[in-house]
């Protein structure tokens, strides 16, 4: 495949799935030179999501035996 054919493919592609950026970004840390104010927000940004990851686990935890009940 030519690199119009894959520019075109990807073109088609996007137009259709309505696919605006790269998914990949949102996978891994950047590899960019980043400020230490912003690694300070990413790391509160993380320490908050895990709270409320845990928070939810535990809210599910407390619930599911009501669920488990036989009837």
């Amino acid at each position: 495949m030519g690199q119009t054919d894959y520019e075109a493919a990807l073109a088609d592609f996007l137009r259709h799935k309505g696919v605006t950026r790269c998914p990949t970004v949102f996978v891994a840390p950047t590899a960019a030179s980043v400020t230490d104010g912003d690694k300070a927000a990413l790391r509160d940004h993380q320490t908050a999501r895990e709270a409320s990851r845990l928070e939810k686990l535990i809210t599910f935890g407390q619930a599911l035996p009501a669920l488990c009940v036989a009837p």
